[in-house]
């Protein structure tokens, strides 16, 4: 049994709520249990493509039971998903994924890396994803994974054997995986990458294969199963009174975004792995057997057990500190191993035991929670000692703002010793922001050009104070990212990254204004200074034949964090055309065009993110009918705005409220995607929408998943059934098959022009059965497949409409498609 990360990853489970950065505090069972891992030397990788998609339950098995090193490496950060949440999407949804994955293993005992492919949404077909993705680069990423993590053991998530029978991006990362082992010991494949790491060769690859692979349980149980290895997940941790299976749902509960709280479970869960490649070990109970996870693996090593091995059955609960002069004595050894790889390891974990053993606390937290380049810091250090172990205080550098100190410090048992410094950030700094957007990249990879971060689930931040502490006699180096933390009225102590930011921003409401309504519109850019007295000239970037007023405007902000908002005046030319318009601010000829973005959730820290400010500008030829449109949220989208964007007064209304008396002034409803998998009233208000489209009105209703739907007895007036069919591909031809209809002539005339331009999908979850009182409106297929005609369906009830489409106008509108506004106009105006 192990509890070592779990303990601490639970224990620090409400602390970060409130930030990642804040320091882990163990307890004495912790340490001891930090200690049993330690003395494993054995590591286990896990692959799948997607945040979410790893089985938690063998991740946490595998670490706090066996205690082996577990990582997952999730090809993607998962920026095509939706939001459940919030509104960010795309880029700003992989950061949040991003760390709701670390959320993850902080709470299940795992660790996180990636490759650079971007999720480009939903793909039918490995053979596209590949070719999206850039197979070469991100199976160079697999293989820079495997040799820098060096796993014994790599478990696949999905088949590699089964293409075309799930998500594309599934079935890649278990062939890329599958191929990347024959490949990480070949000194001839990516052979720049040797400069940083060595060649290595994983012992055994499996698959994480389960009944619903084949079919049905039946199905399963009749398996040929003799190269299968099976691992009962569900067992008890006494320590703290969880089962892993419960471990694992709080784990798989930290992905919030995508709605995956999951409920606890008890008792006995089997888990089953196929052997893959490698030798299926002797003893089928041990994956790691004939593998040697002693420590007696590396050269210098049966030394450094025999002190470690006793320190663990000598551990003194009750004085955790008893054992430092050992822990010293076996972190001397460490230092001398050649390996560099278990060293790197091994030395990490045994100072984390060390300062734990000690409570050891040393911090650097910066008086202000960002700063700019070329300014003045503020720095308090504390630093204290919480046992009777010899610790002095030798030096504290940070060599990023050039501050370094010699005065040595005793470090008395239970005596807090605070510094104060100050620093300046150079004029060539970075600015904080997660690596991975710093430069533009495709559609499906994201650029990083330097190999050594390249998989990293973060940005390294290079402002980190270097603790030189000497314990009994041997000096033992502790590194510490500079913080900020302030206390909350509601959530206590609150910590922060403490960011670099740039002197002034620049940021555009609206990430796609639309000219439906008249050629000229007023364009407000919020400033915002990063530090005080910032002073200059402001103009817009557009596109040809658009016209910004006036040319440039002066601003000055006083003071650090103070906005301001310019008007500017933006006239669009006759025709229809589109492109993006950029802030570019002037200050003594340095030009300042980002936005600074905050993401700010309570369950994973706060971020910064330093974009690009841009906003799409669209000159649409659109015409439109009624006027007053009822919006009931879902799972989230843009669609509420962009439909005010063109013109219409929409009002959210809340599904608690649904009756004929609110209904009836609107002249069509919309329903947000998945809402009716998402909003538990609907169940009970359906028949008021139903009532409403009886009476005259239009209902719209956008894309729902067909599983777990609140309503599915009368989600139309009429029979229909959803389905899984999508056609992922953008650009795939759009069939008029009712070309004739009102929703394609009026009062806008729709051609396969409104069809280009299309972003991510033309849709997904089509119904594919439906009674006649439907009319079919489009179809669309992906190549290969047939023929799908339900990405629109109209249906005339009573007086009114009833519309079901999948057609994505969630990804649409954001993205300022011409075509998507054309349309749902013309559906919103049925009728009329």
């Amino acid at each position: 049994m192990r509890k070592t990360l779990l303990l601490v990853s639970l224990g620090i489970l409400i602390p970060f709520i409130s930030g990642a950065q804040q320091p882990n505090k163990p307890n004495a069972s912790e340490i001891h249990e930090s200690i049993k891992k330690l003395n494993f030397l054995g590591s286990v990788l896990y692959v799948a493509a997607h945040p979410d998609d790893e089985n938690t339950r063998l991740i946490s098995y595998m670490s706090n039971h066996v205690k082996a090193r577990t990582a997952y490496l999730s090809m993607t950060r998962g920026d095509g998903g939706q939001n459940l949440i919030g509104p960010e999407i795309r880029e700003q949804l992989g950061a949040i994924r991003t760390q709701e994955l670390l959320a993850a293993r902080k709470t299940d005992g795992g660790e996180q890396l990636f490759t650079r492919a971007n999720d480009f949404g939903y793909s039918k077909h490995p053979d596209e994803t590949l070719s999206i993705w850039n197979k070469k680069e991100v199976l160079s990423d697999v293989i820079w994974a495997i040799r820098k993590f060096r796993p014994d053991v790599i478990i696949n998530r999905f088949d590699h054997r089964t293409p075309g029978s799930t998500h594309g991006h599934h079935t890649s990362s278990a062939m890329l995986s599958t191929e990347a082992f024959d490949l990480t010991a070949n000194k001839e494949m990516y052979p720049d990458q040797l400069q940083y790491t060595q060649t290595w060769q994983p012992k055994r690859l499996f698959f994480n294969t389960s009944w619903w692979f084949y079919g049905s349980r039946e199905n399963f149980e009749k398996a040929d199963k003799s190269k299968m290895l099976e691992f009962d997940t569900g067992v008890y941790y006494p320590a703290l009174g969880l089962s892993n299976t419960e471990i694992a749902s709080l784990s798989r509960s930290q992905h919030k975004s995508q709605g995956f709280g999951s409920t606890g479970t008890r008792g006995k869960s089997n888990e089953y792995i196929e052997l893959i490649k490698g030798e299926l070990p002797k003893d089928k109970t041990n994956i790691f057997d004939g593998i040697d996870t002693s420590w007696n693996r590396i050269k210098e090593g049966k030394a450094i057990g025999d002190i470690l091995y006793q320190v663990e059955k000598d551990f003194d609960f009750r004085n955790p500190a008893s054992s430092i002069p050992k822990l010293i004595q076996a972190y001397q050894l460490i230092q001398q191993i050649k390996d560099q790889h278990w060293k790197t390891v091994k030395s990490k974990e045994i100072k984390d035991i060390i300062a734990g053993a000690s409570g050891l606390y040393i911090e650097a937290v910066a008086k202000e929670a960002y700063t700019t380049k070329g300014s003045e810091i503020s720095l308090k250090v504390e630093a204290i000692n919480r046992s009777t172990s010899n610790i002095t205080l030798k030096s504290i550098k940070i060599d990023a703002i050039n501050i370094h100190d010699t005065s040595e410090k005793i470090l008395a048992n239970n005596i807090k010793n605070n510094f104060e410094f100050n620093g300046t950030i150079p004029n060539d700094f970075d600015y904080t922001n997660p690596y991975w957007l710093n430069e533009k990249g495709t559609l499906g990879m994201y650029l990083v050009n330097d190999q050594k971060v390249i998989g990293k689930p973060e940005t390294d931040h290079k402002i980190k104070a270097e603790f030189n502490l000497e314990i009994e006699g041997v000096s033992v180096p502790f590194s510490k990212e500079i913080v900020y933390k302030t206390n909350d009225p509601v959530k206590g102590e609150v910590y922060k990254p403490f960011e670099v930011i740039p002197a002034v921003s620049a940021h555009i409401k609206d990430k796609v204004v639309i000219y439906a309504n008249g050629p000229s519109k007023q364009i407000p850019v919020i400033l915002k200074a990063g530090t005080s007295n910032v002073k200059g000239t402001i103009s817009l970037a557009y596109p040809e034949g658009w016209k910004a007023s006036p040319e440039k405007i002066d601003f000055n902000l006083t003071q650090k964090g103070e906005e301001k908002t310019i008007i500017f005046t933006l006239t669009a030319p006759e025709n229809q055309s589109e492109g993006y318009i950029s802030p570019m601010i002037n200050i003594n000829g340095e030009v300042f065009s980002k936005d600074v973005v905050t993401i700010d959730y309570d369950h994973i820290p706060y971020q910064t993110l330093v974009l690009p400010s841009e906003t799409k500008v669209v000159r649409l030829n659109i015409q439109k009918k009624g006027q007053n449109i009822g919006y009931i949220e879902g799972a989230g989208d843009v669609v509420p705005e962009s439909l005010q964007q063109i013109g219409y007064t929409v009002t959210t209304i809340d599904p608690e409220s649904i009756s004929p008396e609110v209904l009836q002034p609107f002249d069509a409803i919309v329903v947000g995607i998945r809402a009716y998998n998402t909003v538990e009233q609907l169940k009970f208000k359906q028949q008021h929408l139903l009532d409403y489209v009886k009476n005259g009105g239009n209902l719209i209703i956008q894309y729902n998943t067909n599983r777990r739907l609140k309503v599915e007895e009368n989600l139309g007036p009429y029979p229909l059934k959803l389905s899984r069919d999508r056609v992922t591909d953008e650009n795939a031809e759009i069939i008029f098959l009712a070309p004739d209809h009102q929703v394609l002539n009026s009062p806008n005339k729709i051609t396969k022009d409104d069809f280009k331009g299309w972003v991510q999908e033309r849709g997904l979850y089509f119904p594919n059965e439906w009674s006649k009182e439907y009319t079919p409106i489009l179809a669309s297929n992906d190549k290969g497949e047939s023929q799908k005609k339900g990405p629109l369906l109209i249906a005339q009830y009573g007086k009114g409409y009833y519309i079901y489409t999948g057609l994505s106008f969630f990804r649409e509108f954001p993205a300022g498609v011409p075509g998507a506004y054309r349309l749902f106009a013309n559906i919103l105006s049925l009728g009329k």
